[in-house]
């Protein structure tokens, strides 16, 4: 489930009237793009991440005269010799000045500020781009939403552990992306206390990340969460990967060091060191608690006080509407297209050879299936459907649950990335035929996009809040969507979890 992000043509303006929106660092000029929206593309929210301050928290965008070109998209920190993992299409565009965001808003204005969403885009934090066609097909201004997508630091340059360098420099990014829309989106329409982030897979971590941070209660309002991987990661966990490629690079993990080294020598050690294998190794790391990410938010004590879990149950985000789910197969094609010898291995060795733990028993009792299929499940559990529940098991306050079931007509699983299409309606978009196969109902897309607008405007959805302690209901999107109990084997796999803690 690959795609390879390439330097993509920059759109040419439109040759009839060109808005200017006025911001906090000066006037900017947009373009319409479709009959629905208009985009200010590239605006930047922080100076370039180079020389001095390539490894340094973000600063504010120094003010500019006369009137900036956004238009068109800006640089993207995604660059065109790095791989993509997911099946987004996702271009990458040169240049320094890659902290930006792009600001979609309704064509024709309405009267009072609209609901804003912020969107966090994915990638396992080594890739993707706020650049995707994806996300400007103009469905959520169509319905008097005003889009925010932002840019953020990847990779080692934004989470590595290195001596002399602020830690969390990509947490800070999202921070001061945040901080612009508060002080510029009414300029653009929105409403600075209606704001929405949502993001998926490593965009959800991202988002439950914030949400669970003190520090950022004062900059959003509510939070989608799609596909969250595993959550925040341990510094030493961090710190060794930073080391593994500074060791690569043969140079000490110093700020000054890596400073020296050009990103794409950088991003080729990473590669060399990312140590998963997706296969029966992967699984174990996971299952021994390590992150599915090798470079990931951590717990510094001072921005990142908390686990995402730990900061929820203290009721941090507890006044903050939260809608989250993932997709019932996430990584079960992995496992699955391993050799049928895997089969002949017996269930209950597999799960001990994966590390499993002492809950191995129960586990299996609770995933049925022969070994690849069980163990698939394992994988999809591992680094998604259970941070989903963990997350739902620890967060206070009203939060709503998905389960998104619809399966594709290519292998008959509801892998990762399929519910984006239907959230953004945008099934005709490019490359989702390759995600769904033929298998995408509009009327699905009409369901949860409008659940989506509805919660962006209001905070609520048509189905109950979910409680753990109670009914355990939420929404299953599928050919047929329904409202019933839903992630109930995950909750009782995370109790099985805390008993043998």
């Amino acid at each position: 489930m690959t795609s390879t992000p390439s330097t993509a043509e920059r759109p040419a303006p439109e040759p009839d009237e060109q808005p200017l929106v006025h911001t906090a660092a000066g006037t900017v000029r947009g373009r319409h793009l479709g009959p629905h929206q208009t985009a200010f593309l590239g605006i930047p929210y922080g100076e370039a991440p180079t020389e001095d301050l390539r490894f340094e928290r973000p600063v504010p965008h120094a003010p500019w005269r006369g009137v900036r070109d956004a238009t068109q998209y800006g640089a993207t920190p995604l660059r065109d010799f790095m791989t993509g993992i997911t099946l987004i299409p996702e271009p990458a565009y040169p240049g320094d000045e890659t902290l930006t965001v792009n600001v979609f808003t309704p064509r024709t204005r309405r009267d009072g500020g609209l609901p804003v969403l912020v969107w966090i885009h994915g990638g396992g934090f080594t890739s993707g781009s706020p650049a995707s066609p994806w996300y400007e097909t103009g469905s959520f201004p169509r319905d008097g939403v005003v889009v925010v997508t932002m840019s953020y630091r990847l990779g080692l340059d934004g989470f590595g552990v290195i001596d002399g360098a602020p830690g969390n420099r990509a947490v800070h990014d999202w921070m001061l992306a945040l901080d612009w829309v508060q002080q510029n989106i009414a300029a653009f329409g929105g409403d600075p206390s209606r704001v929405t982030i949502g993001g998926q897979s490593a965009g959800g971590t991202a988002v439950l990340t914030l949400l669970s941070m003190p520090a950022a209660q004062h900059l959003f309002s509510r939070a989608i969460v799609e596909s969250p991987g595993a959550s925040t990661g341990e510094r030493s966990d961090v710190a060794r990967s930073t080391a593994e490629v500074a060791t690569l690079l043969r140079i000490a993990a110093t700020r000054d060091d890596f400073a020296s080294v050009p990103e794409h020598d950088v991003f080729e050690a990473q590669t060399r060191a990312q140590k998963h294998d997706m296969r029966l190794a992967w699984l174990r790391r996971l299952m021994r608690g390590g992150s599915s990410m090798q470079w990931t938010p951590v717990i510094d004590g001072d921005l990142v006080p908390y686990s995402v879990a730990e900061g929820l149950a203290r009721g941090i985000g507890s006044d903050k509407p939260l809608l989250i789910g993932a997709n019932a197969n996430e990584t079960d094609a992995m496992l699955l297209e391993s050799s049928a010898a895997l089969d002949l291995l017996p269930r209950a060795l597999a799960l001990r050879i994966v590390g499993l733990g002492r809950i191995r028993r129960q586990y299996g009792e609770l995933t049925p299936g022969r070994t690849r299929r069980m163990l698939g499940a394992t994988a999809s559990d591992a680094v998604f459907r259970l941070t989903t529940a963990r997350a739902l098991a620890a967060k206070t306050g009203r939060a709503y649950a998905y389960d998104f079931r619809l399966a594709s007509s290519h292998n008959a699983l509801t892998g990762h990335c399929m519910e984006l299409p239907f959230v953004w309606d945008c099934l005709d978009g490019e490359n989702v035929e390759a995600s769904t196969g033929t298998n995408r109902p509009q009327s699905l897309a009409d369901e949860m996009h409008g659940e989506w607008v509805r919660f962006i405007a209001d905070g609520t959805v048509s189905w109950p809040a979910y409680e753990v302690s109670g009914g355990r209901t939420g929404r299953i999107f599928d050919s047929e969507p329904r409202t019933q109990k839903i992630f109930d084997r995950e909750q009782r796999i995370v109790a099985l979890e805390k008993g043998a803690e």
